[in-house]
């Protein structure tokens, strides 16, 4: 399968297909000099299968987790371009989560102010959302993702097979965000979780999630306007992540928590519910309810009188709406 993300010169393919990671040279330049990032809860064979295709690979093993998005590893990463002689011509691959994707993706924007990135995701979370649309990042100040650029990849490759060796509990992560998907945007998505084996539909829901991100960012790239939706969720559940400095829940477990803030369908918040308890994942979590509301004041959707919230009123369509701070305190409250 293939898809096409259509945004003229910056625009790329999306290739799904089980096995791809032993056909890379098929499907981009690989003579040239390759850092390939990846970290250490990728499994050793699948950073062996794409170095032994690229003839002049510098391979980079940062340590899993939120920790690695960090100036310090952003910055060895430009170092060690420098050292091995980087040029413009040149390209960074990703292979691994989200991390791994924000802080190469980061690195390669930087880096001479721009070289060829591609993607290769191994978790279901960056497979499904964060190894398209262009959002690079590190953290700072304790503060998930507000350092960063958009900077589109050359090319996104996802292998299925990469994900029979993600842990359970990180495959479940990444759902959460298809299903955040199906609650904004596509209907049928949804019901895929509510009422079939999602195991069974594991491609279909990987695929649907990608067209619907993908016709999101080809409309509105720099969020400006309709790609404010894909944060739904996101803005208490980034601030539940901060809280727990980002590490005792995992992202999409926050997105999960945060969505549900904002469903006001009591029935299809019920169904919500119903389909995360199904996947095993958390519907809350216990959290100082002031803190959390501290750290949501540093969202980068916050302005000084408000924040611009997403909200579901009926399955398949996100609304945004500007809200009061005080507003966004007494939904926290409860």
């Amino acid at each position: 399968m293939k898809l096409h993300v259509n945004l003229k010169e910056r625009g790329y393919d999306i290739v799904l297909q089980r096995g791809i990671l032993h056909q890379i040279t098929e499907e981009i330049d690989v003579d040239r000099n390759v850092l390939l990032v990846s970290d250490s809860n990728v499994p050793a064979k699948w950073i062996d299968i794409v170095q032994q295709q690229c003839p002049h690979c510098v391979v980079k093993i940062v340590n899993s987790g939120e920790e690695s998005k960090s100036f310090a590893v952003w910055e060895d990463l430009l170092t060690c371009m420098l050292q091995h002689h980087f040029l413009r011509s040149d390209l960074v691959i990703a292979l691994g989560g989200g991390v791994v994707g924000d802080l190469a993706g980061f690195a390669a924007a930087c880096y001479m102010r721009g070289i060829d990135f591609v993607n290769i995701p191994t978790t279901t979370l960056a497979q499904i959302d964060s190894s398209i649309g262009g959002k690079t990042a590190i953290n700072a100040g304790g503060i998930k993702n507000n350092i960063g650029a958009f900077y589109q990849p050359k090319k996104v490759l996802i292998d299925f097979d990469v994900l029979s060796t993600l842990p359970h509990r990180h495959y479940i992560n990444g759902l959460i965000e298809a299903l955040k998907a199906g609650l904004i945007y596509d209907p049928a998505l949804f019901a895929l979780f509510e009422t079939n084996d999602i195991d069974a539909h594991l491609e279909e829901i990987i695929y649907r999630s990608l067209c619907m991100k993908k016709d999101v960012v080809e409309q509105d790239e720099k969020e400006t306007g309709l790609r404010k939706i894909l944060n739904f969720g996101h803005t208490i559940g980034h601030a539940i992540e901060s809280y727990y400095h980002l590490e005792e829940y995992l992202h999409g477990e926050c997105v999960g928590m945060g969505m549900l803030y904002f469903i006001n369908d009591p029935q299809l918040k019920q169904r919500t519910i119903a389909v995360l308890e199904k996947m095993g994942a958390p519907i809350d979590a216990p959290y100082d309810k002031e803190e959390v509301y501290q750290r949501l004041l540093a969202d980068k959707k916050a302005t000084h009188d408000g924040i611009t919230i997403v909200e579901v009123n009926t399955l398949g369509k996100a609304d945004l709406k500007k809200i009061s701070y005080e507003e966004i305190k007494e939904k926290l409250r409860g």
